[in-house]
């Protein structure tokens, strides 16, 4: 079955930089999205970023344009997730998650989902 596992979380003062790793296994997945998401303490969890495996076409939430950066390996099945700039606002859990084509950012139409990896941002 489809596995995500997620890393590189950590503590950075603001204005500092972080890399997201999801390493998926399980399936081919040329043919599908991936996401990360966010979900800071007592919000809903948020999308972030997404980008198709094949072409690599991205899509961001506003609130990030310009600092993050979504990535993928095809050949490690990894999708990275470079923040810049960060802010205390970017603290939460930040989940990897995958679907088949086409795109959304609706979380309830995603169906596989990593552990989450915690991300801290202090001012």
């Amino acid at each position: 079955q489809v596995q995500l596992v997620e890393s590189g979380g950590g503590l950075v003062q603001a204005g500092g930089s972080l890399r997201l790793s999801c390493a998926a296994s399980g399936r081919t997945f040329s043919s599908y999205v991936m996401g990360w998401f966010r979900q800071a303490p007592g919000k809903e969890r948020e999308f972030v970023a997404a980008i198709t495996w094949r072409t690599g076409t991205t899509y961001y939430t506003d609130s990030v344009k310009g600092r993050f950066t979504i990535s993928r390996d095809n050949a490690e099945n990894t999708v990275y997730l470079q923040m810049s700039s960060l802010k205390p606002e970017d603290t939460a859990v930040y989940y990897c998650a995958t679907r088949p084509l086409p795109y959304y950012s609706e979380r309830y139409r995603y169906f596989h989902w990593g552990q989450g990896t915690q991300v801290t941002v202090s001012s």
